[in-house]
């Protein structure tokens, strides 16, 4: 068997590394010129740790990442709302890791090289079509001027392209543009005095206005951390998202966003500051699309943000990724039929991520800080008199249920 992978990036990848795994031969195809350690920080938690773990990559993450140790979610004024340690701290059998998302991509795509060589990674190959029969999959590829540049025959093909992916246009052609919340996203990072126990994230604030921080790698002293931060505010009323491509991830203007940042009290960490004094960061519009009612068609499949973008909420888009990866190659060892292991890996994957995009429209877990921050907007003495220790934990807990990362679920 041979699959086509399209697309570079953390899921692309790992599905070439799992697939290797099982003796599935591949070749992934990226429409950059190279695959660079682009974006700045995210979360990867235990659930997908733990698979990335399983093929040998838990002492290259630890290298390159910060092992998460607790999470605090506050209000926009500073107040705590809930805390709860991470990871191995928290009964995982894996660590939760932040790190910055091209150094991830990195560790990732290194191990690619070394294990199935360079050639299996072809890049400045942009997706033009592909047609399908009994046997197989032929895709045509073309570079950035539209010449043609390779033509590749495989028993499968794999859209892992993103947001905006060629292959699942092709399946769905009448879908349109990914639907906007309103939201934007402004995200950088900066070496920043290490804060609280130097590996602890805080959020704070619900969906309409949210501060995140965090530290993503080590400093340029023992005292400081590469530390991470986003700033997602309501800036419209969502009707329609950026026209242009190019608007989907640009350099973010300081005297726009530095008004937000300045509303967010974040009593262990200047926030403010730090936003300040980071050089450059990045503008993004805070978008995700409708679950789809199938994703595979015939030996074609979807996997990753082509198949399930999902708001920044939650900590899940890579970790969804990696998790589509594993349960693919699984599906495509166990099954004698490429398109029956297309089917059970949908079976499978489709109906859980359609619940987290539901959930992380509605704030994910994050949605205890806004049920806390309606029913007190000024305030207040004690949180458990706005809302129980119960209500609270069934919020958190129940989205770590549903995404699958709740410590008995992983550990078992």
């Amino acid at each position: 068997m041979k699959a086509i992978i399209v697309g570079g990036g953390i899921g692309g990848l790992t599905t070439a590394l799992m697939l290797r795994a099982r003796g599935i031969d591949c070749e992934v195809y990226e429409q950059s010129d190279s695959i660079r350690e682009l974006g700045v920080g995210i979360n990867t938690l235990p659930h997908a740790i733990r698979e990335l773990a399983g093929i040998g990559l838990l002492d290259r993450l630890d290298e390159a990442a910060i092992r998460t140790y607790e999470l605090f979610y506050l209000t926009r004024h500073g107040q705590q709302v809930w805390h709860e340690k991470r990871g191995l701290d928290a009964g995982h059998d894996v660590p939760q890791f932040s790190v910055h998302r091209g150094r991830l991509q990195g560790v990732i795509h290194q191990a690619v090289i070394e294990r199935l060589g360079a050639d299996a990674i072809r890049t400045g190959c942009r997706l033009g079509s592909f047609v399908q029969d009994e046997g197989g999959v032929i895709a045509y590829f073309f570079d950035r001027s539209g010449a043609h540049v390779h033509t590749v025959r495989g028993d499968i093909l794999i859209g892992a392209d993103g947001i905006h992916s060629k292959v699942r246009e092709t399946l769905f052609p009448e879908e349109g543009p990914p639907c906007w919340n309103g939201l934007m996203l402004w995200r950088g990072a900066a070496d920043w005095p290490v804060f609280l126990s130097g590996q602890s994230m805080i959020i704070a604030g619900g969906l309409n206005a949210k501060a995140v921080v965090y530290p993503i790698a080590a400093g340029s002293s023992p005292a400081s951390r590469l530390t991470n931060w986003a700033v997602l505010v309501r800036v419209g009323d969502g009707s329609a998202p950026p026209a242009r491509r190019e608007d989907w991830s640009r350099l973010g203007k300081r005297e726009e966003l530095m008004p937000h940042a300045a509303g967010f009290s974040i009593p262990q960490v200047d926030f403010a500051a730090l936003v300040n004094a980071t050089p450059e960061f990045w503008e993004y519009p805070c978008c995700d699309r409708d679950p789809l009612p199938y994703w595979s068609s015939g030996r074609v499949t979807l996997l990753g943000d082509a198949a399930h973008p999902m708001y920044p909420v939650g900590s899940n888009g890579a970790s969804q990724a990696i998790l589509d990866a594993r349960c693919l190659a699984d599906a495509l060892a166990l099954s004698e039929h490429p398109r029956q292991a297309l089917m059970a890996y949908e079976n499978q994957r489709l109906p859980m991520t359609a619940d987290i995009v539901a959930s992380n429209r509605r704030g994910g877990p994050e949605g205890v800080i806004d049920a806390v921050e309606q029913l007190a907007p000024q305030g207040f003495a004690d949180v458990d008199t706005v809302l129980n220790y119960e209500a609270r934990e069934a919020i958190v807990r129940g989205y770590a249920a549903r995404a699958g990362f709740a410590a008995r679920v992983v550990s078992r």
